[in-house]
């Protein structure tokens, strides 16, 4: 393990003012997007629509990297470019997704485990062999009635840094991504506690488990509503209770926290970030690896057809987060777009 690379990749990769763009949808699930847009979901059309977003021009002043799907890592651009070549050219780091997927939890009804470990050491090998120099793992926590449990907490922590640990010895920097779902009727209070005893086992393990803190990035949810309750907090409390979890539960060794968007509009992944950012000097870099909240408008804007417009999308909603990495964000930039 070289400490001091892992740590240059972490903090390149929370650089002021740039943030992931997460392009690491399965095959299965840019169907769904496609089918959305009625665009066949096939391997072709899967690489002119990432051609259309990684060739956007100015892209990367707001991106620092991008999170690829395996699919993707081994694919070129339409002028034959391998795709990870044609990023780091751009000064964007290519990353992979890794795990295989949120699978039920054994002696649970409701509850997932996220899989992928077995094999792993040798994939990242590849992985590296082809470019790739920081990975993603994400577990799913779901909020219900009795759960989570500790159980779910402590099997998708342990698996976590496990993973991380792996990837380290493979010279890859690990985002490690609990994250706690808003799709229930939970209460904003419900989400803080949920994810502070979330953050509480996952940085055990990490500990543990001899996790280099320096070498890493945390994508965690936001402390926000489930997107069924009532009551909906605004922007200023959802990023004070944000700040509040976090500052209790990791370690300022970490360098960055590049936050998910988890089914937030565009905009309120965008302000939510900013309004945490305004609050003032953080312990750590505060960013963004979104994937829908980045990629949403330039896919309807494409449409299978007009890279142009898709590009012109795309390129706005980098920009704007971008903004937001540094507090600098408004709703008047936003409109004037």
């Amino acid at each position: 393990m070289n400490e001091k690379v892992l740590n240059a990749t972490a903090l390149a990769m929370v650089a002021d003012g740039r943030g992931l763009l997460a392009a690491d949808e399965s095959t299965g699930t840019i169907g769904k997007r496609f089918d959305s847009i009625k665009v066949e979901n096939t391997e072709a059309n899967r690489r002119a629509y990432r051609d259309m977003l990684f060739t956007t021009a100015g892209f990367e002043k707001h991106t620092s990297g991008v999170i690829l799907y395996e699919e993707t890592l081994f694919q070129s651009a339409l002028d034959g470019t391998p795709f990870a070549k044609l990023l780091a050219s751009k000064d964007v780091i290519p990353g992979i997704k890794v795990d295989t997927g949120a699978k039920p939890l054994p002696g649970s009804t409701s509850e997932m485990i996220t899989e992928g470990l077995d094999g792993l050491r040798e994939r990242l090998v590849k992985f590296h062999q082809a470019g790739a120099r920081f990975a993603k793992w994400r577990a799913v926590i779901t909020i219900g009635d009795g759960i989570p449990s500790d159980y779910c907490i402590h099997t998708n922590a342990h698996a976590l840094a496990r993973y991380a640990m792996l990837c380290q010895e493979a010279g890859i920097v690990p985002i490690v991504e609990p994250e706690v779902l808003m799709d229930a009727d939970n209460s904003l209070e419900v989400c803080e506690s949920v994810t502070d005893r979330t953050l509480e086992a996952v940085f055990h393990e990490l500990y543990q488990q001899r996790v280099l803190l320096e070498g890493m990035i945390l994508k965690p949810n936001m402390v926000i509503a489930g997107k069924k309750c009532s009551v909906q907090a605004d922007r200023k409390t959802v990023a004070a209770a944000t700040l509040r979890t976090l500052k209790r539960r990791v370690p300022s060794a970490v360098p960055g926290i590049a936050f998910l968007s988890g089914g937030q509009s565009d905009v309120d992944a965008t302000a939510h970030l900013d309004e945490m950012n305004k609050l003032g000097p953080s312990t750590w870099k505060l960013t963004f690896s979104y994937g829908r909240a980045l990629q949403a408008a330039a896919l309807k804007a494409w449409g299978g057809t007009d890279a142009d417009a898709g590009r012109k999308a795309h390129l706005h909603r980098a920009r704007m987060n971008g903004l937001a990495a540094m507090g600098q964000w408004s709703a008047e930039l936003e409109k004037a777009a």
